[in-house]
């Protein structure tokens, strides 16, 4: 292990080592990422959209108020 740290610091420069930069690939990576992203927020929109708004409080309790009626009415019919 020492004979590969010797190696290693005898051959590379100290400067080389601390200039990384990501390059060409590293941006097509976040570009990718970016490219997707826009994609996937546009779908998502798409399908809250088709669920619309939710219905107002006056609403779903002349609903509730409504079905029960009707069910039971129904009832009542099936068996009469």
């Amino acid at each position: 292990m020492t004979v590969l740290a010797a190696v290693l610091s005898s051959s590379s420069d100290s400067s080389t080592l601390s200039n990384v930069e990501p390059g060409l690939l590293g941006f097509l990576v976040v570009a990718g990422i970016g490219i997707a992203l826009v994609f996937l927020l546009r779908s998502m929109n798409k399908q809250f959209r088709k669920i619309g708004p939710p219905p107002e409080e006056s609403e779903t309790d002349e609903a509730r108020e409504d079905t029960s009626a009707d069910g039971a009415n129904a009832e009542g019919a099936k068996r009469g």
